[in-house]
């Protein structure tokens, strides 16, 4: 078979159309076709048209981005027949017809959907102006020029593009062109050619084609699949464009592959070929050690706290220090804050956060304050309420350090003020009678009462020569009356 070529434009084969040598076997030049790829050589691509015949088609126009020929042995192609030699019956395939020279030539290009060249020469306020074979000018609407949104049409001036005729008026002196037909074309063919190499949880390269604030796009090599905002990292709280650029070449995991309106959509996944953090939570939040956090959500019930990538931790309400109206009024988004890991379950994806103590540095053993019974503790007055005193144990931030003292432990006068004895971030001295799951008791009255046992017992020890034994109830009030 040979594989020159008559070198021929357009318009001479459109001539070759009206002789009765146009035809070979049923083969014509406009004809589209499908046809398997039989062999590939670098100056041409063979295909089988029937058991008897074979056509070529240039490589040039089955390259991809990268300058590669994108199909193989055994793939099926679709492209129109662009020249039939009459002698020799060589069929010449291709995407485009050439240059178009004349109406006929045009019209045929548009009745069969065929691509022609031409030549973008300027930019108007509509469009672009393109110059065909044989000074013919036609016109391609911005909105044609691609099938996204051109920024600067300008880009355009100076290449030679493949368009669609869409409209010829008055004899040939309006042409209207669109390329965005063109590109969309081949960009269908693409994706079929792709989705038949793709299952989801198959791993590809690709190149970042744009970013949005919804998540990225990847070119996947005529393909475009979406990486969606939440597959782009374990860190739900970055943006975007903070981890890929345009141009970026990345690999991905296909996660589906579904179809909506006549259209396939590929949904890609970045963060699952990505180290996930809870599978080293002891390392990432270590209970028992202070981290660094940021807040980066405020709820009712408290707020959660991202302390590393992918990885966040909630600090409940009733950890924060005094009286909180709401979570809001203490803590904001964005805010840089040291907390201890008070638990932490990889299964269920679950860190309790308490604040860190005043001056804690990041990564060192929170030193929580020994809170037993029978403890004598100095307290922070939190907060008073008609029951009772809450406190906060000095050196303790949170619920776990945090107690009631009820009025009946006060030490104070029954029906008197409680105001009026203590006053809210006063220190004063209790002892833990109490203490359980979110719960903490304490006393003042307990200390005195020790003290006066103490007194008592002293007492009788001098009395008995050393002997000392336990008082009674009435025993102590006659110690209080003496004193």
């Amino acid at each position: 078979m040979s594989t020159e070529t008559k070198g021929g434009d357009f318009a001479a084969l459109f001539e070759q159309q009206k002789t009765p040598a146009r035809r070979t076997k049923g083969w014509a030049v406009g004809q589209r076709v499908e046809a398997a790829v039989v062999q590939i050589t670098r100056a041409a691509v063979f295909v089988d048209l029937d058991e008897k015949r074979q056509a070529w088609i240039d490589p040039v126009e089955l390259l991809g981005p990268n300058g590669v020929v994108t199909v193989k042995v055994g793939d099926v192609i679709a492209a129109h027949i662009v020249e039939v030699d009459p002698r020799s019956g060589s069929v010449k395939l291709g995407r485009s017809l050439g240059k178009a020279g004349n109406t006929a030539a045009l019209e045929l290009a548009r009745n069969e959907g065929i691509a022609v060249e031409g030549k973008v020469v300027t930019i108007n306020k509509g469009g672009a102006e393109v110059e065909l074979e044989g000074g013919i000018k036609a016109f391609c609407p911005n909105s044609q020029l691609d099938n996204r949104y051109v920024a600067d049409p300008n880009t355009f001036v100076g290449r030679t593009l493949r368009f669609r005729v869409t409209e010829i008026r008055d004899g040939g002196k309006s042409v209207v062109l669109s390329r965005r037909a063109v590109v969309e074309a081949e960009a269908r063919e693409a994706q079929e050619r792709i989705l038949k190499t793709l299952t989801p949880g198959t791993i590809i390269k690709g190149s970042v084609s744009g970013v949005r604030e919804f998540g990225a796009f990847v070119d996947l090599g005529g393909a475009e699949g979406l990486i969606p905002a939440s597959e782009l990292s374990h860190d739900s709280h970055v943006r975007p464009s903070d981890v890929v650029s345009p141009g970026d070449v990345i690999e991905v995991q296909v996660k589906e592959i579904r179809q909506h309106e006549g259209q396939s959509r590929i949904t890609l996944s970045l963060k699952a070929l990505a180290a996930d953090p809870w599978t080293a939570l002891d390392v990432v939040a270590p209970p028992g050690r202070v981290v660094a956090g940021t807040v980066t959500r405020v709820v009712d019930f408290g707020a959660f706290v991202r302390i590393a990538a992918g990885v966040e931790g909630l600090l409940h309400v009733s950890e924060l220090p005094g009286r909180v109206e709401h979570p809001s009024k203490v803590l904001t988004p964005g805010q840089a804050i040291m907390v201890v890991v008070r638990s932490a379950d990889a299964t269920s994806r679950k860190i309790s956060l308490i604040p860190a103590p005043e001056g804690a540095a990041a990564g060192s053993a929170a030193q929580a304050a020994s809170v037993v019974p029978g403890a004598i503790v100095k307290a922070v007055v939190d907060r008073i309420e008609s029951y009772g005193v809450f406190v906060q144990i000095e050196g303790t931030r949170g619920r776990a350090g945090r107690g009631l003292i009820p009025n009946s432990e006060l030490g104070t006068p029954r029906g008197s003020d409680v105001r009026k004895h203590f006053a809210e971030g006063a220190t004063l001295t209790a002892k833990v009678v109490e203490i359980g799951e979110g719960r903490l008791r304490m006393s003042i009255r307990a200390i005195k009462d020790d003290e006066e046992r103490a007194a008592y017992e002293g007492y009788q020890s001098k009395a008995t020569g050393g002997t000392a034994r336990m008082g009674t109830l009435g025993d102590l009030m006659k110690i209080k009356l003496k004193k």
